[in-house]
């Protein structure tokens, strides 16, 4: 039977779902009740609408607490500390008693730190204008025509706007649920497993924190990527320094790399997943000297993809995860700026490569040529630019700890030769520190340099008069040379600023019992 409270509800609904974007969160089995938000858009209302014939205002004061309940569940459900909701009521006719001063002022349903309010309005057949005018003060939508429907030819209408708006809804639903469904996680899970196996082998070859073992898999370090050693761009992704570095990458990986596959699917995933990785590997490059690995810049790659899902599909994005990826992001940032140890050049490259690289591939079934041949060519032009601008002002050629890391890592291989040129070239044009005087020295005692070694020993302590290795050195040098005295002098000051040395003390011993 035909109700113009009935087509008023729908009408109502049509207005708010298809014209103003709002979803549903619940219709109930009886299609007399209905619940809608949107949640991109924090300013706005959650919605209730109801079609009932109300009879009493007491009946209406106690929905209206109820609906004042479940409001506030929603409040906790998606953290927020303040919610309004507007409750709308369909019914033939007014309460038969009082009712009025439920319309007038908001209900508040209060908790520590929190508040729900409701606002309630009431649509009858006699309050249509008052009802309309209040609605569109409350959401900002003025969602009904200037007139209520008229009968005639209503029924085939009401049906018709039902079927519509339920429909919008399905479809809208549906649509949203295939963009996280484009895939199945094959590559996030074969990225877990496959630095948790390199990690071992590290363990196995040295240890993940020995930075000789690191530099032999292929940890970016700038003097051998100035030396050709490109591929040292994508092998750290997959390098861990740590238990723990190897723990936090490999959970995050799991909960972001597995909603960036489902969204972009396997291939498209990949693309980013080592694009990004390698846009943090250059940004460390360019910005950094220090060692580094780690998948930190490819996963913070993922969390640059999700900003481009976020700005291709705004709605979506605040609605589901947006808050939280801001927050990750922002937090790491944080945190990463607040400890020294953390490459957050690395961070910020592989952030700004993952929204490039979503931007290359866009969405599964969704092209744009024009968009993505943008992105290519803007990533081409930064990319191109940060390689030439990096291996034409040498970067790291200048200092001294990659250096000195480089050279130690030729000693540890007996290429002494290596690291005497390396060394020495880098003290001719350049201030150094007791650090390279000593490495230098010991590759030209290891060459039998002693005159050379002897004066870059003096230069070390010089810089460091408590440098007891130097110390030691020198008074072998002197002891090779048949200067006994200068050699105890060092050998005694050896063993006094570092008296745990049994080697120190057996030189010493030696000395004292010359003439």
């Amino acid at each position: 039977m035909y109700s113009k409270s009935d087509h008023l509800f729908w009408v109502l609904a049509e207005a708010f779902i298809i014209r103003s974007g709002y979803r549903i969160i619940k219709l109930f089995p009886n299609e007399q009740e209905l619940w809608l938000e949107k949640k991109e858009n924090k300013q706005a209302p959650i919605l209730r609408l109801l079609r009932y014939n109300l009879d009493w205002g007491n009946w209406m004061e106690k929905d209206i607490h109820m609906t004042a309940s479940t409001g506030d569940k929603i409040r906790g459900q998606l953290n927020s500390r303040k919610l309004t909701v507007v409750n709308i009521y369909v019914s033939e006719f007014a309460p038969v008693d009082s009712y009025e001063h439920l319309l007038n002022e908001p209900f508040m349903y209060s908790k520590a730190f929190s508040e729900t309010s409701v606002h309630t309005v009431l649509f009858t057949n006699d309050t249509y204008h008052e009802a309309q005018t209040r609605l569109t003060d409350l959401t900002g939508v003025n969602p009904l025509p200037d007139t209520p429907v008229e009968k005639e030819g209503a029924e085939e209408e009401l049906a018709d706007v039902r079927m519509r708006t339920l429909e919008h809804a399905r479809r809208a639903s549906q649509e949203e649920q295939a963009i996280f469904k484009a895939g199945k996680p094959i590559f996030t899970y074969f990225f877990m497993v496959l630095q948790i196996v390199v990690f071992i082998f590290l363990e196995l070859s040295g240890g993940s924190t020995n930075p000789s073992t690191l530099i032999e898999f292929g940890a970016k370090f700038n003097p051998l990527i100035l030396q050709g050693e490109w591929w040292r761009f994508f092998a750290p992704i997959f390098l861990h320094i740590g238990f723990l570095h190897l723990a936090m990458n490999t959970l995050g990986l799991y909960f972001v790399g597995t909603a960036v596959e489902r969204i972009l699917g396997s291939a498209r995933f990949l693309f980013v997943y080592l694009l990004a990785g390698f846009g943090g590997s250059l940004a460390s490059f360019l910005f950094s000297h220090d060692l580094s690995a780690g998948a930190s810049g490819a996963i913070f790659g993922l969390l640059g993809a999700l900003l481009y899902f976020g700005v291709t599909f705004p709605n979506l994005f605040f609605r589901t995860m947006g808050p939280t990826v801001f927050f990750i992001i922002i937090f790491n940032l944080v945190f990463g700026f607040s400890v020294s140890m953390v490459d957050n050049a690395g961070h910020l490259g592989g952030l700004v490569g993952g929204f490039l690289a979503a931007g290359i591939v866009h969405f599964p079934k969704k092209k744009k040529p024009f968009l993505q041949l943008g992105f290519v060519l803007f990533s081409v032009l930064a990319i191109g630019g940060g390689l030439y601008y990096g291996f034409n002002t040498e970067l790291g050629s200048k200092d001294e700890r990659s250096i000195v890391m480089l050279a130690e890592e030729y000693v540890s291989n007996e290429n002494y030769d290596a690291a005497y040129n390396l060394l020495h070239d880098f003290e001719e044009g350049n201030k150094v520190t007791e650090k390279t005087y000593f490495l230098l020295s010991y590759t030209e005692i290891k060459k039998g340099m002693l005159p050379e070694a002897k004066e870059h020993l003096q230069k070390a302590i010089s810089f460091d008069q408590d440098f007891h290795e130097a110390h030691f050195n020198l008074a072998l040098v002197y002891l090779e040379e048949g200067q006994i005295d200068e050699a105890r002098k060092h050998a005694a000051e050896a063993v006094k600023l570092n008296p745990e040395k049994q080697e120190y003390k057996n030189l010493l011993t030696e000395l004292d019992s010359l003439p």
